[in-house]
């Protein structure tokens, strides 16, 4: 049997997911993570052939868990599953090395579609993403060529930290909690947020913004599915319990967004 690790921050995803990759007695699940950090630690001791993950998980979210399990040099084939069909999140999924995108409204014989193709040693792409493309004038060959050939842009010489503060920034989160969130100072966060700038080129929040946006590290219509979580942060105190703390600057960061876009 075809061992796989599954990533999802909600359990009941995972537990629907088991159910239906073990529904095929040619794979088993070997480990499931609620983050992208547990899921490079179940993939260096399970060694799964596929890891099933989603785009935006807390800690270290799927693009960046895709680097970080193909640095291990295993012989692990990474499925991104994903309610996100924005195709600069399928171009930045597939040049950090992803094996598949997939949409997570597709059905069960897609998703082992997409484990087969992987497991085989080639690329996958979801026909609901490539139908979401059409208005670009994409098709599947397009998008894995722009993901071969694509220049590097500015966004690859940002650093990991640099990066997650950024993904932050752009959807309304404060300085101090981010600070929290990635347990550094307010002051570096500071500075992590002013290297950016630097390297993308822009000399503005409005700008940085609107760079989030025409890269789809924010999208314009956040599912519905997806709004509540987004406008909370689990905050760790100094008691070490856990209180969640409502971002209120986020709705504002997404409306000016939107102006931004138009």
């Amino acid at each position: 049997m075809i061992p796989v690790v599954l990533a999802d921050d909600h359990a009941i995803v995972r537990q629907g997911l088991r159910a239906l990759v073990e529904s095929n007695p040619r794979f088993v699940v070997v480990g499931e993570a609620a983050d992208g950090y547990e899921a490079v630690e179940m993939v260096k001791r399970r060694k799964p052939r596929v890891l099933i993950a989603d785009l935006m998980m807390p800690g270290l979210n799927g693009l960046e868990t895709i680097k970080k399990v193909l640095r291990l040099k295993l012989d692990t084939r990474v499925i991104i599953l994903s309610i996100y069909r924005n195709e600069a999140y399928v171009l930045e999924a597939l040049r950090n090395g992803a094996a598949g995108y997939v949409a997570k409204e597709s059905g069960g014989a897609e998703l082992f579609e997409a484990l087969h193709v992987a497991v085989a040693g080639r690329r996958y792409l979801s026909p609901r993403i490539l139908d979401a493309s059409i208005g670009s004038h994409s098709s599947q060959g397009t998008i894995l060529q722009k993901a071969q050939t694509g220049s590097l842009d500015h966004y690859h010489t940002l650093t990991t930290r640099e990066r997650q503060v950024l993904q932050l920034f752009v959807k309304g989160v404060t300085s101090s909690d981010i600070g929290i969130l990635l347990k550094i100072s307010s002051r570096t966060v500071e500075s992590h947020r002013a290297n950016c700038m630097r390297k993308l080129g822009v000399n503005t929040h409005h700008h940085l913004i609107r760079y989030a946006l025409e890269r789809g590290l924010i999208p314009m219509d956040e599912p519905k599915s997806s709004r509540k979580t987004r406008s909370q942060i689990r905050n760790v105190g100094v008691n070490g319990q856990r209180e969640e703390s409502r971002l209120s600057t986020q709705h504002r960061t997404h409306r000016m967004a939107t102006t931004v876009a138009q």
